[in-house]
């Protein structure tokens, strides 16, 4: 059987009490108050239309009703649960991710709404982990990539010219001791910009590891080392010194947004990034694994059609 064919992707009640599983490891918990004993479970309630609401809870302390969707990114969808389920798998499963054209496509929604979808499930997967990289005895891996094009730079219509100063810059750490990828969308690739995130997000003890671009030249202050490969010297590895890791995730990241994503714009692009960063994190597992990993994100990141640009606390 397909992964496809269980139920939970079929059926409303089976999709509640899979979700519930997932969020609620420990039993329901009240989104409201955060009450987590007396909680009642409602049988044969109704809706105004007269629709019986599965996974509908009572909380004992603050007298509120809710489900498994309040208080998440699903809170106030009128798509069905198990729809969204659907969605998360096509997202997780995707090495390169999945328009929203095909998304709209293959769950018979609008397209706006497959656009919107898509949005909650990168701000699940954006997991604010704020934990140095590396360590003693550790490498990170850090390197730039240029794609797209920012208009605020260079207004359509005008000549291109050569140089990067009107695409979009993304900073990317690579840690090769947990396998985990870190990207900062960035304004500048400078060392005004560059070094205070690298500062930020590795620990002292680690051995850094980067081109020769003029922005790390200072970089060996701080940490454990700096070790620097020469690529205008056609040098690309001596033993463990090399950027082939990070070289690999923007690989698999441009095929992305190139060939998919490719008319993101500035303003949703922090999102894109973490969803490359989540799949690439969480590569080691199987596809439904990984949608699981997601749907463990969806709490407290509830996201509007009146706010699909607004940075949300992750």
């Amino acid at each position: 059987m397909s992964i496809l064919s269980k139920p939970y992707f079929h059926d409303e009640a089976a999709a509640l009490a899979k979700l519930e599983e997932i969020v609620w490891p420990e039993g329901p918990v009240c989104p409201h108050c955060g009450n987590k004993e007396r909680i009642y479970k409602l049988e044969g309630v109704k809706d105004k239309r007269g629709h019986v609401r599965p996974g509908l809870y009572k909380c004992g302390k603050c007298r509120k009703q809710f489900t498994v969707r309040v208080g998440s990114v699903f809170e106030s969808s009128h798509i069905p649960l198990h729809k969204w389920l659907q969605a998360t798998y096509l997202l997780c499963s995707s090495k390169k991710g999945i328009s929203a054209h095909q998304m709209h496509r293959v769950l018979e929604v609008t397209y706006k709404s497959a656009w919107f979808m898509a949005h909650r499930l990168r701000e699940a997967m954006r997991t604010g982990d704020l934990a140095p990289f590396g360590g003693e005895g550790s490498i990170v891996e850090s390197d730039e990539t240029f794609f797209g094009r920012d208009y605020t730079k260079k207004p359509k219509g005008s000549r291109k010219g050569r140089g990067y100063a009107h695409k979009f810059k993304v900073l990317s750490l690579v840690d090769r001791t947990s396998g985990k990828a870190r990207s900062f969308k960035v304004d500048a690739v400078d060392g005004k910009t560059i070094i205070p995130i690298i500062r930020k997000n590795v620990a002292k003890e680690t051995m850094m590891v980067t081109d020769e671009a003029a922005h790390y030249q200072h970089l060996k202050a701080g940490f454990a080392g700096h070790e620097i490969v020469r690529h205008s010297k056609n040098e690309y590895g001596r033993g463990v010194i090399h950027t082939n890791t990070i070289e690999g995730y923007f690989s698999i990241f441009k095929r992305g947004m190139k060939g998919i994503y490719q008319h993101c714009s500035e303003k949703h692009l922090h999102r894109y990034l973490a969803e490359f960063d989540f799949r690439y994190n969480e590569r080691r597992v199987t596809d439904g694994r990984r949608a699981e990993n997601a749907l463990r994100g969806i709490r407290g990141k509830r996201l509007t059609y009146r706010r699909p640009n607004e940075e949300i606390g992750a």
